[in-house]
């Protein structure tokens, strides 16, 4: 019969080496736990993609306003309406442009009145409706998602080639105009008027790719205090 005490005093040095006191625990166990939440794979609904059709019509609509009225200071503020005019373009713009790419989403305006009716889709005056402000999120097939909302001139730069001729527009920026737009129809705005709808359509595979960008809450190291 072989002894016990090697036995035991191994098993003695085991229990000692695990004692609680000296195990070292995660301290950031809860954002490992949220870390590999956000990568599960989950399912996407359909109201899931609608929601982020909206994400995305605000996003890239938001974006084409903003880069607009930066170009068009610029440009103003260096030539004027004829340096401006060829820049009124926002869904051309290339920040815009590069967001729509990346969305996998395309960005048209629609207006009743247009500044190039043979190139520029037109609304008809029944379909625009000034007090209507609301988002329209649409799904008219499997793979196309589609944004609208009003287009509000809400910048006065724009009252520079969009306003009324002789109080907002010079009889020589609205020569100049009519130069390269012959049938404009896009003048005689005021502040705060609609002049027509932003248009997004977005693919399926663009509004899900969203979705799982916009719900999967990354954790960010904390900086510390000191």
């Amino acid at each position: 019969m072989r002894p016990l005490l090697p036995v035991a005093a191994l098993l003695l040095l085991l229990f000692s080496a695990c004692r609680p006191d000296q195990v070292e625990h995660l301290s950031n166990t809860k954002e490992l736990a949220k870390e590999s939440a956000n990568w599960e794979v989950k399912r996407i609904m359909p109201n899931d993609l609608l929601r982020a059709t909206a994400w995305a019509g605000d996003s890239l609509t938001g974006r084409a306003e903003r880069e607009l009225r930066q170009v068009l200071a610029d440009k103003l503020a260096a030539g004027g309406v004829a340096a401006a005019l060829p820049f009124c373009r926002p869904e051309r713009l290339p920040r815009t442009d590069s967001l729509a790419k990346a969305m996998q989403a395309t960005l048209t305006r629609v207006s009743n009145r247009p500044r190039n009716p043979l190139s520029q889709a037109t609304l008809s005056a029944a379909e625009l409706n000034p007090a209507d402000t609301a988002r329209q999120v649409a799904r008219p097939s499997q793979e196309v998602f589609t944004y609208q909302r009003p287009l509000v001139l809400n910048d006065q730069l724009c009252l520079r080639c969009h306003g009324e001729v002789g109080k907002d527009i010079t009889a020589a920026d609205y020569a100049l105009i009519r130069q390269q737009y012959p049938q404009d129809q896009a003048t005689g705005y005021q502040q705060g008027q609609a002049m027509g709808v932003w248009r997004v359509s977005l693919a399926r595979n663009g509004a899900a790719e969203l979705w799982t960008q916009k719900t999967r809450k990354i954790m960010k190291p904390r900086k510390p205090l000191f």
